[in-house]
């Protein structure tokens, strides 16, 4: 229990930073919100608009920069990230409740997938060293990790969609669809099939690279060889000494990964116009939409702190040892 309060401690902590860091930095940067409007409409805002949206945008009585914190903080614990510059009026709170599901679904059920596939195979490789199959993976999987994300992208979507006509181009969804049909689920699953497997290709080389690395150091520890001499089971010491070693240190990682999950994997969002936070992100970046870019960058910032926290949380279940403050 003591080290739990100790890494929630400074989950709050770290929060904080990440909070005031989140107030701090867009007002580093020169300009505001109308004139990024202003800018937008090229000067063509009226007197009257400019008044409206500085009220709106709540620029019109700021206070001092204590006060404009204590506000902020108190908006944030509303949900009240304010107005998209870019989908003016939209309220950047409603943009972010529409997005956040689609990559929820898409690249966090990629991201465990690509886990589980990548740390099977990495398992296998090791394990089976010296067969053929198990010496063909890592060059398979070096080649798959290194290949360029994007490039890839593009390829599955030449010659799947566009030539074979096999998948849809863009988009999470056909039109006209009532939700939770049988229609809805096909469509939703046809235009997922393609990031999916962008993402899950090309990520899932990297967890067999590292499962094969900790499987092998874990293999030449003495106490394995000491298990083989007390006679037990090849397939006892793999569940029990190997693979539960071998798994740890891919926990880490893992919690980064699923982290960054909400973030969306903005280069294939982008690619297939999947409509997730990476590709609201990008767009946040070309329009300069800051209230929406700050929301955002601090969803990926809660969400990577909650994600490692439920890691160290696992690792204190997994290895006694984090529980007794041996590691820790």
């Amino acid at each position: 229990m003591p080290y739990l309060l100790r890494k929630f401690g400074i989950l709050l902590f770290t929060l904080w930073v990440a909070v005031t860091l989140n107030f701090i930095l867009p007002r580093l940067v020169p300009g505001n919100p109308i004139g990024a409007m202003i800018a937008k409409y090229q000067g063509r805002l009226d007197p009257q608009a400019v008044e409206a949206l500085t009220k709106a945008y709540g620029l019109d009585n700021q206070g001092s920069l204590i006060s404009q914190y204590f506000s902020y903080l108190g908006r944030l614990v509303q949900g009240d990230f304010g107005r998209s510059i870019t989908q003016f009026p939209t309220p950047v709170s409603d943009i972010i409740a529409t997005a956040a599901p689609w990559t929820l679904g898409l690249v966090g059920v990629t991201t465990v997938i690509s886990f589980l596939i990548g740390s099977a195979f990495g398992l296998y490789s090791a394990w089976r060293r010296g067969g053929a199959l198990a010496d063909a993976l890592p060059p398979v999987a070096l080649f798959l990790n290194s290949m360029p994300y994007l490039w890839f992208a593009l390829l599955l979507l030449y010659l799947l969609a566009f030539r074979l006509s096999l998948f849809p181009i863009s988009g999470n969804l056909d039109p006209f669809l009532t939700a939770w049909t049988p229609e809805w689920w096909s469509s939703l699953l046809r235009h997922a099939m393609l990031p999916a497997l962008t993402i899950i290709i090309t990520s899932a080389g990297g967890w067999l690279i590292t499962m094969r690395n900790n499987v092998m150091n874990v293999m030449g520890e003495d106490y394995l060889a000491f298990a083989r001499a007390k006679g037990l089971s090849e397939r006892r010491i793999l569940n029990r000494y190997v693979l539960r070693n071998a798994l740890l240190p891919s926990f880490t990682a893992f919690g980064i990964a699923l982290g960054f999950v909400v973030g969306g994997a903005i280069a294939t969002e982008i690619v297939f116009s999947y409509p997730g936070l990476g590709l609201y992100l990008y767009n946040a970046v070309v329009g300069l939409d800051y209230p929406l870019m700050q929301a955002i960058f601090l969803y990926i910032a809660l969400a990577v702190l909650v994600a490692n926290f439920i890691v160290d949380a696992l690792y204190a279940v997994l290895d006694p040892r984090v529980r007794d403050g041996r590691t820790a």
